[in-house]
C-alpha cells in the first residue's frame, strides 16, 4: 500500500479509512478523489498559467507590500532562505469586507471569476474533507465545531516554480540567497490544506522517522495535508505535515493550495476526546499565525514560531 493513500470522498471504504488514519499518524498527507471538481480544476490551471505567463506588465502592479500580503511576489522566504517560486495570493473573494484587500489584474478578463469559483468550490470540499476526519476521530459536536475553519480567513495561493531563480538577474543584488530546495521544509499553520499539484512532481513529506516520502501526482486527485491546529487538537495523535518541494531541473511546476484556516482568534487546544493528558497549552490562532509568518517577507534573524513553543513541557 502506498504511504500516501487515496481516499474516495464519495464512498470511503473501511480499508481506506484505516490507511488514512495511519498516514495522518505518520506524516499527515493523503489524497482524495470522488470530489466532482475536475472541470473547475482544469479551468483554474489554465488561468494560473495565463497569469504567470502574462509577464511583469500584469504582475508588477499587484506586487505584495509589507502593508498588504496579498497579490504577487517572487522573493518569499522559508526558514530564512529565498524560495524558488512566484506566487499570487488572494483571500475570500465572496465577502466584500475581505475582497477589498485582494489585488486583481485588470487586464486578464475572466481571471477573477475563475478564482471566485475556485474558492467557493474548495470551501465546500474542505467542509466535506473535515467531516470525513471528524468521523475517523469519532468527535462529538462540540469538538467538531472546534476542529473547523472559516472561509473568510482561508486564502488561496497560485504557485509557479520555474527552472532556476524566479527573480530576474538584474534585480538579484542584495537579495537573500536561494534555498537548497525550491520550497523549504515547513508545516502549514491552519487546519487543513487542499492542494492541487500538476504532473511535474517534487513535493515531499517527512515521516515520524525523519525519512522523506514522495507525494506523487495522481490524475484526478486533490492532495490534503494536516496543518498545525490539527496536530494540537489531536494532542499529537496526528501529525502536521512537514513538507518541502525540490528544485525544478527540466520543467516548471504549478501548484494551488487552499489554506483552510481557523477563524480569527480561535482558541486552539487539545480536544477532550483525544487528550486525557493534554500536551499543549491553549493559544490564540491569529497571534500564532502572525508570529509564524512574520519572516516570510524579510529575514528577521530568528526562526519563526512553531507549535512546539506551546508544549506544556517546552523548554523555557
Amino acid at each position: 500500500m502506498s504511504p500516501v493513500p487515496i481516499i474516495d470522498l464519495a464512498a470511503p471504504s473501511d480499508q481506506a479509512i484505516a490507511a488514512l488514519d495511519h498516514a495522518c499518524r505518520q506524516h499527515g498527507f493523503f489524497l482524495i478523489r470522488g470530489h466532482g471538481a475536475d472541470d473547475l480544476i482544469e479551468r483554474t490551471w489554465q488561468q494560473a498559467a495565463r497569469f504567470f505567463d502574462a509577464g511583469p506588465g500584469v504582475s508588477e502592479p499587484l506586487r505584495r507590500t509589507e502593508d498588504n500580503p496579498l497579490g504577487y511576489f517572487d522573493r518569499e522566504l522559508t526558514k530564512r532562505k529565498r524560495d524558488h517560486k512566484q506566487v499570487f495570493d488572494f483571500t475570500d473573494p465572496t465577502t466584500p469586507a475581505r475582497d477589498v484587500y485582494n489585488r486583481w489584474p485588470t487586464n486578464l478578463p475572466g481571471f477573477r471569476d475563475a478564482m471566485v469559483d475556485f474558492h467557493t468550490e474548495f470551501t465546500a470540499l474542505a467542509d466535506r474533507t473535515l467531516a470525513l476526519l471528524h468521523g475517523v476521530l469519532a468527535l462529538g459536536e462540540e469538538s467538531q465545531a472546534k476542529m473547523t475553519f472559516d472561509s473568510i480567513n482561508s486564502p488561496v495561493r497560485l504557485n509557479h516554480y520555474p527552472v532556476g531563480d524566479p527573480v530576474p538577474e538584474d534585480q538579484r543584488h542584495g537579495l537573500i540567497e536561494l534555498g537548497e530546495t525550491a520550497l523549504g521544509y515547513h508545516t502549514d499553520p491552519g487546519t487543513i490544506t487542499l492542494l492541487l499539484q500538476d504532473d511535474t512532481g517534487g513535493l515531499q513529506t517527512q515521516d515520524r522517522d525523519g525519512e522523506w516520502i514522495e507525494v506523487p501526482p495522481e490524475p484526478g486527485t486533490i492532495v490534503v495535508n494536516l496543518a498545525d491546529a490539527v496536530q494540537v487538537q489531536t494532542n499529537d495523535r496526528w501529525r502536521a505535515a512537514v513538507h518541502r518541494v525540490v528544485p525544478m531541473t527540466t520543467d516548471r511546476r504549478f501548484s494551488i493550495p487552499y489554506f483552510a484556516n481557523p477563524s480569527r482568534h480561535a482558541r486552539i487546544e487539545p480536544l477532550p476526546e483525544l487528550a486525557a493528558e493534554p500536551r499543549y497549552t491553549p493559544f490564540d490562532w491569529t497571534e500564532f499565525m502572525a508570529a509564524r509568518t512574520a519572516d516570510n517577507f524579510a529575514d528577521l534573524g530568528t526562526e519563526d514560531a512553531q507549535i512546539t513553543d506551546y508544549l506544556l513541557n517546552a523548554p523555557s
